[in-house]
């Protein structure tokens, strides 16, 4: 170990000094990164210097680098030189993996893989995060899941986490949530760079939830961070530092822009879209993003969208290869739209086609596969979590070993062998009667869980049919609706329809949730609004909503007044309190637990505030009685303010 580095520190010295001189003879002229490789003297330096260097490609591209490398591993080959052939194979499969060649990087790293115990161990890391990573281009968890074991198994790492793995299958929501618990605690206050990515990611999570309007308060908040990283002049930051914090930067970009694209805002998405792809392209130039392809295809829909074909086209057109299939099928339906928009029915129904053929053979393997794959997680974790309690067991077992050791030596000194015997019976009694009694508690627990399993699934069941009984009764009062022609009928139909799904939303939160009991608040209210937005089709999209409800949960009992209480909020404020359609429209509900089982309710609207006969108008509205009777429910007074810009409401509830 020591003689590992001592090397390792020989060559950070040699590499410093050539850098150093290199840097003086590029002093006035951008740095070819591709220029000072090649003038390094041998594969140790060459290899500490490209895997540090993150914006290598800036003058020459990928395919210069790997023209390069494979003269230098020719060369190394040819004069026997193993050290420098690992070296150069691991450089070629960085290459590959950075061109999005998954397939090729892959199988130059298995060769080093199948001999890991061979090398040093910052040559392994290289090894096994290569892997990790080509496993996850290529969807194949559960080999990504043996490369993390491995790491464990070597010290690289103490814990396994696997939140990426289950955000990539489609759970989003729990790989939010693990990745909280992880990661919130290892990020410094000063860290606004770790604080950047911790709020990007938590973002991203809830975008592909679809949960936009959350998502996009923490992209605001993350590119708020970087902006501060940036600024901060106190702490040195290094070139790789700087390039590493662009490139998030448009990351974040291209992650409001996606936002605003879920929310059919396309003008105010193209801004965003096109500083992301500028920024990405210049700090990662000669890399492939999944990040770039998805903001190049977000683009394009957004000019398609807005009938400006001719910069669709443009983006369309720009060496656009996507890897992904869910990335080839968005292309081929911009192309379809294209032709469709355009009058070509014969291209765009061909394009339809293909996508039709790679859809078809996705849905041949993707479910089972996921399934699969999901699979192989779970069982990773409870393998893991069974390791930690068999060592727990162990350490336990020798600690008691130990107290039995010292017990049986004083009882030899100071008991004479009667008492001992008599101890000894009174001892085997009390074992044999101890299991018994195990077996006796074991048996018993085992009924119970069976009963409780079967209680959950029953409840779960009647939640699940409320819900559809709820929808039914949605979907009955739409019909009425489009039979009525009076439009105060229509209206009070919709208003009606809009409780009774206030109300199913409950229950399938229920249903939904491992905890049959409580309701989790800030899901709930994401889904209500979507819910409402979805009613006002016309209102509402460019009003600003800011929900506080993180780790509040409520029982059904005030979960369902609550819940329809909101409902008339957010309906009252989508038809009155923005007439004009605002674009600064803004919207804050806050849900806090005070103390113990104490809560408060706070709901504001920025609009155009409540009429001067609002006392007579609360008389005769069933909204305004309704409110005031849920909140009776909830064992407390509905409070109304009137402020200078819009309304506020609030209680407090037990």
């Amino acid at each position: 170990m020591k003689r590992n580095f001592y090397y390792r520190f020989l060559f950070a010295l040699m590499l410093l000094s050539t850098l150093m001189g290199v840097a003086q003879e590029f002093e006035n002229a951008e740095e070819n990164y591709f220029e000072m490789f090649q003038e390094l003297s041998d594969a140790d330096l060459r290899t500490v210097f490209f895997f540090s260097t993150s914006n290598r490609y800036n003058q020459n591209s990928a395919y210069d680098w790997l023209d390069s490398v494979n003269v230098y591993l020719n060369s190394s080959k040819k004069t026997s030189d193993s050290t420098a052939i690992v070296n150069y194979q691991l450089i070629q499969s960085q290459i590959y993996n950075d061109l999005g060649d998954y397939e090729k990087s892959l199988a130059l790293t298995k060769e080093l893989y199948d001999t890991l115990e061979l090398y040093n161990i910052d040559t392994q890391i290289l090894i096994l995060e290569l892997m990790d990573s080509n496993y996850a281009k290529l969807e194949l968890y559960d080999k990504q899941i043996e490369i993390r074991r491995r790491k464990r198994d070597l010290g690289i790492t103490d814990n396994i986490f696997f939140y990426d793995i289950y955000s990539n299958l489609g759970q989003h929501r729990k790989a939010m949530k693990d990745y909280m618990t992880e990661e919130k605690k290892n990020i410094a206050d000063d860290d606004f760079f770790a604080q950047a990515v911790y709020n990007n990611n938590i973002g991203n999570y809830l975008r592909l939830d679809k949960s936009t309007p959350t998502a996009l308060s923490y992209f605001n908040k993350a590119n708020a961070l970087i902006d501060v990283y940036f600024s901060d002049v106190i702490k040195v930051k290094t070139d790789n530092q700087i390039n590493e914090a662009n490139t998030l930067k448009g990351i974040i970009l291209g992650n409001i822009g996606k936002c605003h694209v879920q929310l059919k805002e396309y003008e105010a998405a193209i801004p965003f879209l096109e500083e992301s792809i500028l920024t990405i392209k210049k700090h990662k130039s000669g890399k492939f993003l999944s990040e770039l392809m998805e903001n190049i295809l977000a683009i394009a829909n957004c000019y398609l969208q807005l009938d400006n074909f001719e910069k669709a086209t443009d983006y369309l057109t720009d060496d656009l290869n996507p890897i992904k299939a869910e990335n080839i099928l968005q292309k081929n339906r911009l192309y379809a739209m294209y032709y469709d928009k355009t009058g070509d029915f014969k291209s765009s129904a061909t394009y339809l086609k293909r996508n039709i053929r790679i859809r078809d053979s996705i849905d041949l393997k993707e479910s089972n596969i996921k399934s699969q794959q999901l699979a192989a997680v779970i069982n990773q974790e409870v393998e893991y979590s069974k390791g930690m309690i068999e060592e727990q067991k162990k350490a336990l077992e020798k600690s008691r070993n130990d107290i039995a050791e010292k017990d049986k030596s004083i009882s030899l000194v100071f008991i004479s062998l009667v008492f001992t015997l008599m101890g000894f019976a009174g001892l085997v009694y009390a074992y044999l009667k101890s299991i018994k009694n195990q077996r006796l508690i074991a048996e018993q627990k085992h009924i119970i869980e069976n009963s409780l399993v079967e209680k959950d699934s029953l409840l779960k069941e009647i939640h699940h049919r409320v819900k559809n009984n709820l929808q039914m009764v949605s979907s009955l009062l739409s019909l009425q609706t489009k039979n009525t022609r009076s439009k105060a009928a229509i209206q009070a139909l919709e208003e009606g329809k809009s409780r009774v799904k206030a109300m199913a939303l409950i229950h399938q939160k229920l249903y939904q949730n491992d905890d049959l009991s409580v309701i989790e608040m800030q899901g709930y209210i994401e889904s209500l609004i979507n819910s409402v937005q979805s009613v006002y089709k016309k209102g509402g999209h460019n009003i600003n909503i800011t929900i506080d409800a993180e780790g509040v949960e409520l029982d059904i009992d005030r979960a369902i007044p609550f819940g329809l209480i909101l409902n008339e909020l957010v309906s009252n404020s989508f038809k009155y309190a923005f007439p004009h359609d605002e674009e600064n429209g803004k919207i804050y509900i806050h849900l806090r637990k005070i103390s113990g089982s104490e809560g408060f309710f706070e709901y504001t609207d920025n609009g155009v505030g409540l009429p001067e006969d609002t006392q007579e108008r609360a008389e005769s509205s069933m909204g305004i009685r309704l409110m005031n009777r849920l909140a009776n429910q909830l064992q407390t007074t509905l409070n109304t303010d009137k402020t200078s810009q819009g309304v506020r409401f609030w209680f407090n509830f037990k």
